[in-house]
C-alpha cells in the first residue's frame, strides 16, 4: 500500500536529472573528443539554481558530491606507492615541490600587489598551484608520452599537487583565522606527521593479513563493502581527530596502496568512484550564475590569461631546474597551465571559514569555477600549442632522449592468462619451458600465491576491470588465453579484452560446452573444446608410440569458428540465418571414427560443424548427415572454395565475398 500510494521521494526527481544530464552531456564531450569531467561540469552550470533551477537547493546534492571528494581521492591514494614515487622522486621533490612554491608565491606576491590580505593571497595561491591531474593524465596516455621525460615531468609535478593537498587542508583553518599563528602551522604539521605515522603502521602491519582473509573469499561483493568501509571509516575516524574526511579517505587509499591487493581494491571501487564524482564536479558546475559571467566575463578572460601566463613561467622554472632541458621544461609547463579539480575541494573547505578566491566572495567562486572550465577544455590545445613551441627550441646537449630508456622492451611479448586453475597451471609451464613470459588474473589470494610460485607476474583482481588491465600493461601482450571459465564467463571477458586490445588473439577453453555464437562475435580466435580437447594429444602419444607419422594435422582445423556468409540474392531460403560453427575434426568425421582417409573433398554442416565427405567420395558421408539430421546445407572446406550447397533443393549458392562474374 505504501508503494502504490506514497509521494514521489523529494531528492529523487534533482538525482535523476542530475544524472540524466551528466550522463547525456558527457557523452557529446567524449563524441567531441574532450575530457567528460568539463561535460559534469557543464551540466551542473545547466541544471543548477541559477539556470534551469532543476535543482533548486544544493543542498540536496551536498551529500553525494562530499562522497565524491572522498572516493576520489581515496583513488588517488591508492595509486601512491613508494615503488611509483621513488621512479620519479626527483620531479616529484624537485620540480613539484618548486613549482607549488613558486605559484603560491608569485600569487601571493599579486594579491599583495593589490591589497589584499596575506591569507587570502596564500589560499588564491593555493587554489591555483593546482593542476588537473585527471584531465592531464588522459592527454599524456592519449599522446603516449607517459614515459618519455614530459610525461614524467607532468606526472611527477602533478603527484607532489596532490601530496600538497594534505598540507593544504592543515593550514586552510589557520589561513581562515581560528589557528594560533606559527604554533597553529606547527600543530597543523605534528597533526599531519602523526596521521601519516599511523596510516603506515597500519599500512604495513594491520591492512596486508585483514585484506588477505577478505580476499580469500573470493567475493567481488563483500570485497567491495570491505573497500568502501575502509575508505569512509578512515575519513570517519581522521574527522574525528580534526583532519578533513577528503584527506582523511586519501590517507585510507595510502593504507591499501601498500597492499598487493590494491589493484583489486582499485578495480572495484572506480564504478563508485566514477558515479560520486560526476556528482561532485556536477555539484560544482551548480555554483555558476551564467547571468554574473556575463557581467564579469572581461574578468574571466583576464584572469584566464594571468592564470596560464603564471603557471607557464613558475612550472618552466621548476622543470628546468632539474637539467631536463628548455624543450621538456615547456612542453611540461603548457600541459600544467589550467587550475584542477582539487581546487575545487579546498575551496569548498575555505568557504568553511570564509575565504574566497582573491578575497572576492560570491564573485571569486564565479570567477574560478569559469576560469578553471574554461582552461580544463583548452588543456589539450595549451598542450599541442606547448609541443609546438618546444619543437622550435635548440635541443640541449647531453638532455634526455626524447624515446622512453625502455623503448626496446615495449614490444608484445608475454601471454595473458585469464585465471588461474589446472588448464592454466599446465599451460603456464609449457610457456615457461619454451621461454614466453606470461601474466595471469585471479580473485584467488591462495591461487595467486601458487602462480607467483610457478615464477609469472601476477595481478589480483578481475581481469574486466580497468585498473587490472592498466596493472597488466596491455600493450605487452601479444595472446590472451581464457581458460578456467564457463563458456557464458569467458564469453563476457572476451567481448571486454577484444574491445580494449582489439588486435591481440584471444583463445577460449571454456569449461563446458562453447558458446560458439557469442565467443565468434567476441572475435575470438581460437576454441578449444574440452570434449575434444584429451582426444588429439591422446592420439598423437599412441601413433608416436605406434612409429606413425602424424604430422600433418589435417583441415578444417577444428578450434577455428567459421561461417558461411551466402549471397543475398540467393534464391534458397535454407540459407538464411546460418550460425557460426566450429568443425568436429580435422577431416571427415565419420571416416576417420572408421579409421579411414580415402575422401576426395570435405564438407562442414552449417548446422552443426559436422566434417563430412563429398559425394565423389566413397561413403558420401556429407549428403548422408544432411538427410539424417535435417541440416541441408553443406559448405565446402577445400582452400579456395567459397560456395554452399543445399542437398534439399539441389541448389549451389556463392558466398557474399565472392566477386560478381566469378
Amino acid at each position: 500500500m505504501m508503494l502504490a500510494a506514497g509521494e514521489t521521494p523529494v531528492y529523487l526527481g534533482p538525482i535523476v536529472a542530475l544524472l540524466v544530464a551528466a550522463g547525456l552531456i558527457g557523452a557529446l564531450f567524449v563524441r567531441l573528443r574532450v575530457v567528460p569531467i568539463v561535460g559534469f561540469l557543464l551540466a551542473g552550470v545547466l541544471i543548477g539554481p541559477h539556470q534551469l533551477g532543476v535543482v533548486a537547493d544544493e543542498a540536496q546534492v551536498e551529500a553525494a558530491a562530499d562522497i565524491g571528494v572522498m572516493l576520489l581521492l581515496f583513488t588517488i591514494g591508492v595509486e601512491f606507492s613508494i615503488e611509483r614515487l621513488g621512479r620519479i622522486k626527483r620531479f616529484v621533490l624537485g620540480g613539484g615541490t618548486l613549482q607549488v612554491a613558486l605559484t603560491t608565491a608569485v600569487v601571493s606576491g599579486l594579491c599583495l600587489l593589490f591589497g589584499l590580505d596575506w591569507r587570502v593571497g596564500v589560499f588564491t595561491g593555493f587554489l591555483v598551484a593546482l593542476s588537473s591531474t585527471a584531465i592531464v593524465l588522459k592527454v599524456i596516455a592519449a599522446k603516449g608520452i607517459t614515459q618519455r621525460p614530459v610525461g614524467q615531468a607532468s606526472v611527477g609535478t602533478l603527484i607532489l599537487q596532490d601530496l600538497a593537498i594534505v598540507v593544504m587542508v592543515l593550514l586552510i583553518p589557520i589561513l581562515g583565522g581560528e589557528g594560533d599563528g606559527t604554533w597553529g602551522v606547527v600543530q597543523a604539521l605534528g597533526t599531519a606527521a602523526l596521521v601519516l605515522t599511523a596510516v603506515i603502521v597500519v599500512a604495513r602491519k594491520v591492512m596486508p593479513p585483514l585484506l588477505e582473509r577478505i580476499a580469500r573469499l573470493c567475493s567481488p561483493e563483500i570485497f567491495l563493502l570491505s573497500v568502501v568501509a575502509i575508505a569512509l571509516g578512515v575519513a570517519y575516524l581522521t574527522s574525528l581527530a580534526g583532519v578533513s574526511n577528503a584527506l582523511g579517505a586519501f590517507l585510507a587509499g595510502m593504507v591499501l596502496s601498500e597492499s598487493r591487493h590494491s589493484a583489486h581494491a582499485l578495480s572495484e571501487i572506480m564504478p563508485l568512484q566514477m558515479i560520486f564524482s560526476a556528482v561532485f564536479f556536477v555539484s560544482v558546475g551548480m555554483l555558476l550564475d551564467v547571468s554574473v559571467l556575463a557581467e564579469l566575463w572581461w574578468m574571466v578572460l583576464i584572469a584566464a590569461i594571468v592564470v596560464v601566463v603564471v603557471k607557464v613561467a613558475t612550472t618552466f622554472a621548476a622543470v628546468s631546474s632539474l637539467r631536463v632541458g628548455a624543450r621538456t621544461a615547456i612542453a611540461s609547463a603548457f600541459m600544467l597551465a589550467q587550475i584542477g579539480e582539487f581546487s575545487f575541494v579546498l575551496q569548498r573547505s575555505g568557504a568553511e571559514y570564509g575565504l574566497s578566491p582573491a578575497g572576492m566572495g560570491p564573485e571569486g567562486d564565479q570567477l574560478l569555477v569559469a576560469v578553471t572550465v574554461a582552461l580544463m577544455t583548452l588543456t589539450p590545445a595549451l598542450g599541442a600549442l606547448g609541443e609546438a613551441i618546444s619543437h622550435r627550441l635548440p635541443e640541449r646537449a647531453g638532455a634526455p632522449s626524447a624515446e622512453p630508456a625502455g623503448k626496446a622492451d615495449d614490444t608484445r611479448d608475454r601471454v595473458l592468462l585469464s585465471g588461474w586453475g589446472p588448464v592454466a597451471r599446465n599451460l603456464g609451464a609449457y610457456l615457461n619451458a619454451n621461454g614466453v613470459p606470461s601474466t595471469v588474473t585471479t580473485l584467488s589470494p591462495d591461487l595467486a600465491a601458487d602462480a607467483e610460485g610457478f615464477g609469472h607476474t601476477v595481478v589480483r583482481g578481475e581481469v574486466t576491470k580497468a585498473s587490472v588491465l592498466h596493472e597488466i600493461d596491455m600493450d605487452r601482450v601479444r595472446l590472451i588465453v581464457i581458460a578456467e571459465n564457463s563458456s557464458e564467463e569467458a564469453t563476457h571477458i572476451a567481448h571486454i579484452l577484444n574491445g580494449l586490445a582489439p588486435g591481440v588473439p584471444i583463445v577460449v577453453r571454456p569449461t563446458d560446452s562453447p558458446d560458439i555464437v557469442g565467443l565468434y562475435d567476441a572475435n575470438v580466435q581460437r576454441i578449444v573444446d574440452p570434449h575434444r580437447a584429451a582426444t588429439e594429444p591422446l592420439g598423437g602419444t599412441v601413433l608416436d608410440l605406434l612409429g606413425i607419422d602424424h604430422t600433418h594435422r589435417g583441415h578444417p582445423d577444428p578450434t577455428v569458428v567459421t561461417r558461411f556468409s551466402p549471397d543475398p540474392d540467393a534464391a534458397c531460403a535454407h540459407m538464411e540465418d546460418l550460425s557460426p560453427v566450429l568443425p568436429k575434426s580435422p577431416g571427415c568425421t565419420d571416416c576417420l571414427r572408421r579409421g579411414r582417409r580415402d575422401w576426395v573433398h570435405l564438407r562442414i554442416c552449417a548446422g552443426c560443424g559436422f566434417v563430412g565427405c563429398c559425394d565423389d567420395s566413397p561413403d558420401r558421408h556429407a549428403s548422408a548427415h544432411a538427410t539424417a539430421f535435417g541440416h541441408p546445407v553443406m559448405f565446402s572446406a577445400e582452400p579456395g572454395d567459397d560456395w554452399a550447397w543445399c542437398v534439399l533443393d539441389s541448389h549451389l549458392v556463392h558466398s557474399a565475398e565472392t566477386p560478381a562474374g566469378a
